[in-house]
C-alpha cells in the first residue's frame, strides 16, 4: 500500500523565555524524533497519555504548529518547507477536526457560515453550489438542512462535532487528522460519532490520523496504532497486533487499564507508578525507564530505537529480541 504522508525525525520544541532580555532558557520537548508513515486509504490510530505530545504531531503535520526540524512528505511534496501562500493552497488537501465542537466553531455565525467559509477560501463552485453543497454535506454527517441557520449555542455536544465533520469534509480532503474528536463527548455520543468517522472513511476512501487517548476507542476504527509517550514513539503495530500482542511494557499498562465489559472477569493489571515526567527535562535514555516495571541500567543510557518484532509490528525498547 502506498504511503500518502511520510514523517521522518520530526521535532517540535516549545522555547522557555526567561530573564531581563527575554532569552530562550530552555524548551519544552513536546516531540523528539518521531518517524511514521500513513498508507493511503487507513486510518491510524495515534495514543498515549496527556502530554504525549499526541495533538502536538497532528498540529505540526498541518503546519498549525511550525516544526522545529525533521521531514513531512505529502503525496511526494515537502510541506514543512512550503512558502506560506501554497500551503494555504495546500491545506485543502488536509483538514482537521478539533478535540472542543464548541470551541472551534464561531458562536456568532450560523451553520451555513460555519461550512460555507471554506467553500469560499478555495473557491469551490458558485454561491448557488456551495448551497447545495453544505446541505448535502450536513444530510452525510446525519443531520437536517433545516439546521442551517441555527447558530452553534443551539446544538448539543455531538450535533457540534458532526458539523466539525462537516467542516472538515467540505472542500474534499485527501487526509484528516482527528483530534480527540470524541473526548469532549458523553459516553453515549462517542459510539455514535465513531461509527458515523468509520462510516464516512469507506464512502470517501479517508486516509486519517486518529488521535486518542482512549485504546478501546481507537480499536474499533484503526487499521494500524502508534503508541507515544513523552513526545517518543513507544510502539507501532496493526490494530488486532497491538491489542492480542503487545510488545512495549508502556503499551501493556495501557491495555491493562482497559475494563472487560463482562461482570466477574478481570484482567492482569499492570499499574505504572509515579506521574509522566516534565517534557522540559525528560529522563535520559529511554524516556519510560523512571516508571517502567522492567528497566535495567543500560536504559538510563541507551536510547531505544523502534525496532522490528513482527509483522509490521515496531517495538522500542532494548529487552526486545
Amino acid at each position: 500500500m502506498t504511503a500518502l504522508l511520510q514523517v521522518k525525525d520530526l521535532k517540535k520544541y516549545f522555547p522557555i523565555r526567561g530573564g531581563i532580555l527575554n532569552r530562550v532558557v530552555n524548551n519544552v520537548q513536546a516531540v523528539n524524533d518521531v518517524t511514521f508513515d500513513v498508507r493511503k486509504g487507513e486510518v491510524v490510530g495515534l495514543v498515549g497519555e496527556s502530554g504525549s505530545g499526541k495533538t502536538t504531531v497532528g498540529r505540526t503535520l498541518l503546519r498549525l504548529e511550525e516544526a522545529t526540524s525533521g521531514s513531512v512528505t505529502f503525496g511526494g511534496t515537502e510541506i514543512l518547507t512550503l512558502p506560506k501562500e501554497d500551503m494555504r493552497k495546500f491545506r485543502k488537501r488536509m483538514q482537521i477536526i478539533f478535540q472542543d465542537p464548541y470551541a472551534s466553531l464561531n458562536p456568532r455565525e450560523k451553520i451555513r457560515t460555519v461550512i460555507g467559509h471554506a467553500l469560499a477560501q478555495h473557491q469551490i463552485g458558485t454561491p448557488d453550489d456551495r448551497e447545495d453543497r453544505i446541505v448535502r454535506l450536513l444530510e452525510q454527517v446525519g443531520l437536517s438542512a433545516d439546521y442551517m441557520d441555527r447558530f452553534p449555542h443551539e446544538f448539543s455536544g455531538g450535533q457540534r462535532q458532526r458539523i466539525g465533520i462537516a467542516r472538515a469534509l467540505a472542500v474534499d480532503p485527501e487526509f484528516v487528522v482527528a483530534d480527540e474528536p470524541v473526548s469532549a463527548l458523553d459516553v453515549s455520543i462517542q459510539a455514535q460519532v465513531i461509527n458515523l468517522l468509520d462510516d464516512l472513511k469507506d464512502a470517501l476512501n479517508l486516509t486519517m490520523l486518529f488521535i486518542a487517548h482512549d485504546l478501546a476507542v481507537v480499536e474499533h476504527i484503526c487499521d494500524r496504532v502508534i503508541v507515544m509517550y513523552l513526545g517518543r514513539i513507544m510502539e507501532i503495530a496493526p490494530a488486532s497486533t497491538l491489542y492480542s500482542a503487545p510488545n512495549h511494557p508502556y503499551t501493556q499498562a495501557l491495555l491493562s487499564a482497559i475494563p472487560i465489559p463482562k461482570p466477574g472477569r478481570k484482567r492482569s493489571r499492570v499499574v505504572l507508578k509515579g506521574d509522566i515526567p516534565s517534557p522540559i527535562n525528560p529522563p535520559s535514555g529511554c524516556v519510560f525507564r523512571t516508571r517502567c516495571p522492567r528497566a535495567i541500567g543500560d536504559c538510563a543510557t541507551i536510547v531505544p530505537a523502534l525496532k522490528p518484532v513482527g509483522l509490521d509490528h515496531f517495538s522500542a525498547c532494548i529487552l526486545t529480541t
